[in-house]
């Protein structure tokens, strides 16, 4: 394979990560298989355990081998693999600097235990002293309380940096989050929302995307994906300048992804909303279908392979 950037070429990534020259990626993102026996389109879901780990750890070693002295790693787990994953990423040489997690309200529906409504994302470096973090933009900063609620004189007036735990819908977290407090609001998207590509079932949110990409790289640098899937990740980088390289194992998620970067321009705004607090309702100030004279829709209940973060009917 020739070393293309700005692409998505069909070949397993530890294979082409291996063609890839040592310290040349500024970030990468993955958001891999979660080994819960998920219905891909190539790829089987359902390995052995010690066969996912060692899996695992083959790719991930390759991600470390291709990033620069002052690269960063984003890792996307699920709980079933997230503890191995962290302690995986440390014996290879990352040094984890925060274990964010992604909180969405509208989760995935599980009838023996508590609902599934997190994610969890492992922001890696390679050199705890040395790595990209733009804490300094003011596109990264956000408002502190202090502020908005107490207008204190001793408040940093650029601001403070987001919070570690991410939210979907903050509308209805009143009783639990005060209108003060700053997290990461960014949707789960779901099979009814325009950003939806339509074509591969765990599709990232844009906006999710794009803080990670604007907090740890600069425009023009190389930003790999090793499980292109729904090509979010190059669509995001693209779309913020930033050069991108793809790996997927389906010849179909690769022309479809390749024709959702077409559609791509640099500068182009991304999908999704950056705060949903102003965009959506609160769920008991909604509509249901019934009120529209339309009847409800019948709840389907999902195959175990069909759940995006867990294995639980619904």
């Amino acid at each position: 394979m020739a070393v293309t950037w700005n692409t998505i070429h069909h070949q397993d990534c530890i294979a082409g990560m291996q063609e890839l020259e040592a310290g040349s990626v500024d970030l990468a993102f993955a958001d891999p298989p979660f080994n819960i026996g998920f219905d891909y389109d190539v790829y089987d879901d359902s390995r052995e355990h010690e066969q996912y780990l060692d899996w695992s750890r083959n790719w991930i070693s390759q991600v470390h081998r291709v990033l620069k002295p002052d690269g960063t790693f984003w890792l996307a787990i699920g709980d079933e693999y997230a503890a191995e994953l962290k302690l995986l990423g440390k014996e290879i040489g990352f040094h984890c600097r925060s274990w964010v997690i992604w909180y969405y309200t509208f989760g995935v529906n599980c009838k023996y235990k508590f609902t599934r409504s997190h994610a969890h994302l492992f922001y890696f470096v390679k050199d705890p002293n040395a790595f990209t973090f733009r804490h300094q933009e003011p596109e990264n900063r956000i408002p502190s309380a202090r502020q908005l609620v107490y207008n204190d004189a001793r408040a940093n007036p650029n601001g403070r940096l987001p919070d570690d735990t991410w939210i979907l819908r903050p509308q209805d977290l009143s009783d639990c989050f005060s209108s003060s407090e700053d997290t990461w609001y960014f949707p789960r998207v779901a099979g009814t929302f325009k950003e939806r590509a339509g074509f591969h079932g765990c599709q990232m949110p844009e906006q999710l995307l794009g803080r990670i990409i604007r907090f740890c790289s600069h425009e023009g640098e190389k930003v790999l994906d090793p499980f292109s899937g729904s090509a979010t990740t190059l669509t995001v980088a693209k779309k913020m300048g930033r050069q991108f390289m793809g790996f997927d194992l389906s010849e179909e998620y690769i022309k479809l992804g390749l024709a959702r970067l077409d559609r791509a321009s640099v500068g182009d705004s991304l999908e999704g909303a950056a705060e949903p607090t102003m965009s959506a309702p609160s769920t008991s100030e909604g509509k249901p279908l019934s009120s529209r004279g339309q009847k409800p829709r019948k709840r389907r209940v999902k195959k175990p392979t069909e759940t995006l973060f867990g294995t639980e009917p619904g």
